[in-house]
């Protein structure tokens, strides 16, 4: 398989993961809206919103919201968006949730410094 979300999950590829468990891994995108997006993935491969179950789409709601949980403790986000693309609209055909922080005001740094102090106790 050809897939470039496959090859992060099986660390073929580098990412700035920030949660991993059995189903689940996220990881900041590489091109960010901005600071913090982060795209949330099943680990099995399945191409879109039809071909997920679920459990996996449930528990990938509940991993936003920890993700979330820990974006606005570690930058004050002011709100986000969480969005799915299937079909044409769809660039990686690999199911995958874009949770986008928003901010009153503006924030601007480097990938490397958000993954730093987003992983940061």
């Amino acid at each position: 398989m050809d897939c470039i979300f496959c090859k992060i999950i099986n660390k073929e590829i580098f990412s700035y993961k920030v949660y991993e468990d059995e189903l689940v891994y996220a990881f900041l995108n590489n091109c960010p809206d901005s600071v913090g997006h982060t795209l949330i993935l099943p680990k099995k491969h399945v191409k879109d919103l039809f071909e997920i179950d679920n459990d996996t789409l449930i528990h990938i709601i509940e991993v936003a919201k920890v993700i979330e949980k820990k974006l606005k403790e570690k930058f004050n986000i002011d709100g986000f968006t969480l969005v799915q693309n299937n079909g044409c609209a769809q660039e990686i055909k690999h199911f995958h949730i874009h949770l986008k922080p928003y901010y009153n005001e503006s924030l601007e740094m480097p990938l490397e410094e958000v993954y730093n102090i987003l992983m940061s106790n």
